[in-house]
This record gives C-alpha cells, structure tokens and sequence, in this order.
C-alpha cells in the first residue's frame, strides 16, 4: 500500500513539473523566432513577443503581437512596418 502511495505522489510531482516547464518554454513572453521577411524576401531571425489572443470569453491560445529585434537590421532600430507578424 504504501509503494503505491508514493508511486502516485511521484506521478503528480511529475506531472506538475512537465506541465510547470511546457507553460514557461511555450507560454507568453519574448520567443526567438525564424521567419520570411515579405519586404526583403529573407529569412530573418527576430525576437518576438507572445501574449494571449483576445478572445472574450475564452482562453484562445497565444499569438504573437510584437517584434522586438531582426537580425536584418544588424541591433538598429527596426526600420519596416513588422509586416512579417502576419507571417506567424
């Protein structure tokens, strides 16, 4: 009896931790990303923001709503109107 209890204290733990980790590496924040750039016609590799997509009144997953940094610009300022978020 007592196996089997710490046997399913062990399954819940791990399950706490796979789920602990899927939500911080898939979850909302800065992602780097690899996508085509429609205005050069690149591939570029960008730093994107990741946020809940609003859909009242469910959770609707993440989308991406910004761009942080492109490695075509070479760390300037992002000179482009992030055309590529429609990429995602």
């Amino acid at each position: 009896m007592t196996n089997q209890i710490a046997i399913a204290i062990v399954i819940v733990l791990v399950s706490w931790v796979v789920a602990t980790y899927a939500i911080w590496h898939w979850g909302p924040g800065l992602r780097r990303r690899t996508v085509w750039c429609p205005v050069m016609k690149r591939r570029a590799k960008v730093l994107a923001e990741q946020k809940e997509a609003l859909f009242v009144p469910s959770y609707a997953g993440l989308r991406v709503v910004d761009i942080k940094e492109c490695s075509l610009f070479k760390g300037g300022p992002l000179q482009c109107r992030k055309q590529c978020l429609a990429c995602f």
